[in-house]
């Protein structure tokens, strides 16, 4: 049977509506990859999470090197839930620096997930756009790979797959084909990359990760919502009675004079307003207390950082998860 090279599904010709339709079975790429990849056009293919999550058990019975890529500026909450399924070494990537401040401390990055697993053997930051720390990430997968095979795992959206088309771009004489999006489940099935007659890396499909503002965004939505360039941070002092609006996802209300510091996309419309309004007060309201110094995350928007212990009123996308830890930067 042929696979697409693109999302790794079973090419088939008798149902449109199903993964991996192709006009031809003889074809490179099923349909959807070919539109994505020349028209930017995306069809959704409903997948259920047990799916996944059946795959990364199998990998954990292999014992071989899994690369674990993780966003930093979308950090999963729940890492724990993966890693318990795997009994593998695991080479921890940090994708997407180039989203964050350049005066960060990187060590200050790595040092945030200490402690994580004690599976963890190295941990790499790079950024694709960038082609940074690519040699760095590949001494480290042939120091600690197990065999030929490595396999690649992470949520969705975490750059899994444009990370393995830069390896191919970089090291290889083989033209990037994996299909990339920035909506969610792009790659279907497993993906089998040789890079060299000593590596050969296994794409996986993403874990879909629950109550993410992305999972409910059209494909115009996300590109103002996910960042391309570098994030500019921006300080607001709080007072009472004032109101801060993130384009039309959320609202923050707060209770005592603060400063926040925001990190959201550049493309999004940040409104503060100094008088009553029921502006977004149609979203769906909670309460939440804030420690010094945590950061309140809006998970798959971005996330603000507080200065002094708070209690603030948040209005926000129903479905969407909001929650706190500990500061990032």
């Amino acid at each position: 049977m042929n696979s697409c090279c693109g999302c790794g599904a079973i090419l088939q010709i008798d149902d449109p509506e199903k993964e991996g339709f192709a006009k031809s079975i003889e074809n490179r790429f099923c349909e959807r990859c070919f539109r994505i990849k020349n028209y930017n056009e995306y069809k959704i293919i409903e997948k259920d999470g047990e799916d996944f999550l059946t795959i990364i058990k199998e990998i954990g019975n292999t014992k071989r090197l899994v690369i674990l890529v993780i966003d930093l500026f979308q950090i999963p909450k729940d890492i724990s839930k993966m890693l318990s399924l795997l009994n593998n070494p695991i080479l921890l990537v940090l994708t997407k620096r180039d989203l964050l401040p350049v005066s960060l401390y990187e060590e200050r990055l790595k040092e945030y997930f200490q402690g994580l697993s004690n599976q963890i053997v190295d941990t790499v930051i790079i950024s694709t756009n960038k082609n940074y720390h690519f040699d760095e990430l590949m001494e480290s997968i042939s120091k600690n790979k197990i065999g030929k095979e490595v396999y690649v795992i992470g949520y969705t959206n975490a750059g899994k797959s444009s990370m393995i088309n830069k390896i191919l771009e970089d090291y290889t004489e083989s033209i990037p084909e994996i299909t990339t999006s920035m909506l969610p489940s792009t790659t279907i099935q497993k993906i089998e990359i040789s890079i060299n007659e000593e590596l050969m890396l296994i794409d996986t499909p993403g874990l879909l990760e629950e109550g993410s503002l992305l999972n409910l965004l059209s494909g115009d939505e996300l590109k103002r919502v996910m960042p391309r360039k570098t994030i500019r941070p921006i300080t607001y002092q709080i007072k009472e009675e004032q109101y801060l609006f993130i384009d039309n996802y959320v609202r923050i209300d707060c209770k005592n004079n603060n400063n926040i510091t925001l990190y959201f996309s550049n493309n999004l419309n940040i409104d503060r307003s100094f008088k009553e309004t029921s502006k977004l007060q149609d979203l769906k309201k909670m309460e939440l207390s804030v420690s010094a110094r945590e950061d309140v995350v809006i998970k798959g928007l971005g996330f603000f950082k507080v200065m002094n212990a708070d209690t603030f009123i948040i209005y926000i996308v129903p479905g969407v998860d909001v929650y706190t830890r500990n500061s990032l930067i």
